[in-house]
């Protein structure tokens, strides 16, 4: 009963002092949670409040030529990629930054330095990757000479000895090389079959950095994840391979009569006209195919797009069927697979699968940009590029 007593006598002496306390408040719950006002864009010449584009936006243009070649006994790609480059905006640079993504498979990249879990994709310490630079040269204002420039992760800087003005180009040339990783391949690699090596290639070649009115250079480090965030630009692509090998690519096929054989042009020129999906390469064809000694070069170009990539196999089963848009122009479905993932329950219905989605979203929403989409089986569970889906050969048609 004290006790009783005790805590009532505190209730009365502490209710009042709370009462007070609440009653001298100014806290408004539903001010301090109200939509924010527009606030000021960074650059009102180049965005609105909302941050849509205004009148005087701007963007940066990289137009690529690449000729690589893939060396399969090696598992090596050597390249040259020259770049134009654009610069649009108001601001004279002092220097260039560019992508190096495969500099994520050396040991010392950040995206190892903090994924030492095991399991994880860089914690077998099996493979060191990463590009050989081996020359870098610039073209400016009429002179050529070599690069001045530093690699930091997976970014170079490129300092210029005269600044690029608004509104001037410049062009980089650089020969580069790298090891297709496999047992710590993300976003790309390699993966055996019975009927031959399959190559997803991906980040594989030097590529600029956005430089953009917001934040200016964009140079975080490439750590498998937001990696996208790339300028609209021309893709010119010769791949010298194997002669068995078929290639796919971002974009399109500039050179069919060089590289396929008169049966596969006949059939691929039918799949172009067909609701079905077409065979062009055969699973019979696949299995009896024996080696060719020597090299073709296949030669793509894609057009205002964030990226390119491609895939080369002599195991690839091919089929493909057209693609109907809502604007009236035609593309084509393409579904590459080993014999291992044939299939009506594996990747047999691949390409119907590519149709009815591209066909169905762009009459919904926007209609299908490119001439192409190809889906490829693989070592890669999954990662989408223009014109291009890189898949796992484990994939099933209810998964898809």
């Amino acid at each position: 009963m004290k006790t009783l007593l005790t805590v009532l006598s505190l209730l009365i002496l502490v209710c009042p002092a709370i009462a007070q306390v609440t009653e001298k408040s100014k806290y408004d719950q539903h001010e301090a949670f109200s939509p924010l006002p527009y606030m000021s864009p960074l650059n009102p010449l180049t965005r609105t409040p909302a941050g849509s584009p205004a009148k005087g936006y701007w963007q940066n243009r990289a137009d690529y030529t690449i000729d690589a070649k893939l060396d399969t006994s090696n598992h090596t790609i050597t390249g040259t990629v020259e770049i134009a480059y654009s610069n649009n905006s108001p601001d004279p640079l002092p220097y260039l930054w560019l992508q190096l993504d495969q500099e994520i498979f050396k040991d010392s990249s950040r995206a190892v330095l903090t994924s030492k879990i095991k399991g994880s994709y860089f914690a077998d310490g099996k493979f060191e990757g990463g590009y050989r630079i081996n020359a870098v040269t610039l073209r400016h204002k009429g002179r050529v000479y070599k690069a001045d420039y530093l690699i930091n992760d997976t970014r170079m800087q490129i300092r210029l000895m005269q600044p690029l003005e608004s509104k001037e180009k410049i062009a980089l040339k650089i020969n580069y090389s790298f090891i297709i990783p496999g047992n710590r391949a993300i976003r790309m690699g390699r993966m055996g079959t019975s009927n031959g090596e399959i190559y997803q290639i991906a980040q594989w070649y030097p590529r600029m950095c956005v430089y953009d009115d917001v934040t200016g250079w964009n140079t975080l480090p490439y750590q498998v994840t937001g990696e996208f965030y790339l300028d609209y630009d021309d893709y010119d692509v010769s791949l010298d391979v194997p002669a068995d090998m078929l290639v796919v690519a971002s974009g399109e096929l500039l050179n069919p009569q060089n590289v396929l054989t008169i049966p596969e042009r006949s059939r691929l020129e039918r799949a172009r006209n067909s609701d079905t999906a077409i065979s062009i390469r055969t699973i019979n064809e696949v299995k009896i195919a024996r080696k060719v000694k020597g090299s073709r070069v296949w030669h793509f170009s894609i057009k205002n797009s964030r990226d390119m990539v491609w895939a080369a196999s002599r195991a690839f089963v091919w089929d493909a069927a057209r693609i109907n848009l809502p604007d009236g122009r035609k593309a084509l479905a393409q579904s590459v697979f080993p014999v291992e993932a044939a299939g009506k329950v594996r990747w047999g219905r691949s390409t119907e699968f590519i149709k009815g989605v591209i066909e169905y979203n762009s009459a919904k929403w926007f209609p299908y940009p490119y001439p192409n989409a190809i889906h490829v089986a693989g070592k890669q569970n999954g990662m989408e590029y223009p014109g291009m889906v890189f898949s796992n050969t484990k994939l099933t048609s209810g998964a898809l």
